[in-house]
């Protein structure tokens, strides 16, 4: 398997898996439904296992190296820019693509029945829930919103403090290697993990399932794949002069895995080392990356909630203004980092429901499609994550041009990577990534 490229790994486990569903569907297997289950489940928990350490060391360590970057206010300011622009074309395709098709017109549902999910999120547990109440229980909560906050404050009074952090700083970049490296083992278990992910929600999520949300399920693929191969292509050319098909050779493997593990956290090691084969230095791509990973979501905080939120508004007969597309496009850049990068989007749509007066057990009727919604909306929220850094490197002239031009003939994982690499290696460096 090591001398088959991963992504084509991924891809076998997709057929696989989608095979296997059908199979288990069709024939009412019970027992290979669950198997399924358990093998996605256990990849996708391993995966989360890892997020609080991943997300506060990798901050930390970034927000420190930044002494270390020419300019780095203004790459940092530049990245929160482009962030903010990108989420704002996206929530715009959600909102035209919503008024165009009316995912909501003529479905029929029993609304009596729905109720508001358990998470949900308003502007002030928004604000609130940004500050832990303390720092021991934002870890053992897994609350990623709470630990980029922390991780925020002590990497930015580290890098005030300077020389006599140093120690901690160390602590910090040692603990952040280990966890990669164990990290780089489960994901080097993802087509494993794709096989188990995707047959399940076939088994689980079939066409009776889906098929009174047909609309809106397609609507939601359409809007995804319009940023993903329309603006994104188009912001690639216009705003970098960068060829569109070798920033997606580079950043494929990364996409992939975030369809199927619907984690942008999760991906974020195969995200940033994948930025950093498009040629982004290392030392910008280890800030921009994990802040991404955390922050920037078109497809869960944008393209998603537009739509969700007409689709609600038609189904309980609410007619929706300019002054509501406005909200949701406000919504949607402002409110992004409550999605925190884990799977789902629910706290975003309810955010957006309450901010527009819509009932949040519209979010309810959502659920049980949610998983298969999931799936492009985490792969368009990685590739946002992977373009910015890209489009501001290269504006900034300090994209290595040829580094971006072979990456995608570069492998992301390379057969002696397990007993050879430690870490991250420089985008200019050929070498393979750490297992």
């Amino acid at each position: 398997m090591r001398k088959i490229p991963f992504s084509v790994q991924i891809l076998l486990g997709l057929v696989l898996g989608v095979a296997l569903g059908f199979l288990a569907r069709a024939n009412d297997l019970s027992w290979l439904t669950s198997t399924l289950d358990t093998v996605g489940g256990l990849f996708v928990q391993l995966l989360k296992l890892a997020v609080p350490p991943l997300v506060f060391t990798a901050i930390v360590v970034s927000v420190v190296s930044l002494r270390g970057v020419t300019n780095a206010a203004r790459l940092a300011l530049k990245t929160l820019l482009w962030f903010g622009v990108t989420a704002l074309i996206a929530v715009g395709v959600g909102i035209g693509l919503g008024v165009l098709t009316d995912p909501g017109r003529g479905v029929t549902l029993d609304t009596a029945g729905a109720t508001a999910p358990a998470k949900t999120g308003s502007w002030t547990d928004f604000l609130t829930g940004i500050v832990p109440t303390n720092p021991v229980g934002a870890f053992v909560d897994g609350n990623v919103l709470q630990i980029v906050f922390l991780a925020l404050v002590v990497g930015a009074a580290a890098l005030l403090v300077g020389e006599p952090a140093e120690p901690f700083v160390a602590i910090n970049r040692a603990l952040l290697e280990i966890v990669q490296k164990a990290l780089w083992w489960v994901i080097r278990l993802a087509p494993i993990g794709t096989l188990g992910l995707i047959g399940n929600a076939v088994a689980s999520y079939g066409w009776d399932l889906v098929a009174p949300l047909a609309r809106f399920t397609t609507a939601v693929y359409v809007g995804c794949a319009i940023v993903l191969f329309v603006v994104y292509p188009l912001l690639l050319v216009g705003a970098g002069r960068l060829n569109p098909l070798r920033f997606f050779a580079g950043a494929w493997p990364a996409i992939e895995l975030a369809f199927v593990s619907r984690s942008s956290v999760g991906t974020m090691p195969v995200t940033q080392r994948s930025v950093e084969r498009l040629g982004v230095p290392r030392e910008y791509a280890s800030f921009a990356v994990p802040f991404g990973a955390t922050t920037k979501m078109d497809g869960c905080a944008a393209v998603y909630p537009a739509l969700a939120a007409i689709f609600v508004a038609q189904v309980f007969g609410v007619q929706l203004g300019i002054t509501d597309y406005l909200l949701i496009a406000f919504v949607s850049v402002v409110g992004s980092a409550a999605t925190a990068g884990l799977t789902g989007a629910i706290v975003m749509l309810t955010l957006t429901l309450s901010t527009l007066g819509l009932p949040l057990a519209g979010a309810g009727l959502l659920l049980a499609i949610d998983p298969i919604l999931d799936m492009i909306r985490t792969a368009t929220n990685v590739a946002g994550q992977a373009l910015v850094p890209t489009i501001v490197a290269a504006r900034e002239g300090t994209l290595d041009r040829a580094a971006y031009d072979s990456a995608g003939r570069r492998p992301l994982l390379a057969p002696t990577d397990a007993d050879t690499d430690t870490g991250p290696r420089r985008a200019e460096q050929p070498a393979p990534v750490p297992a």
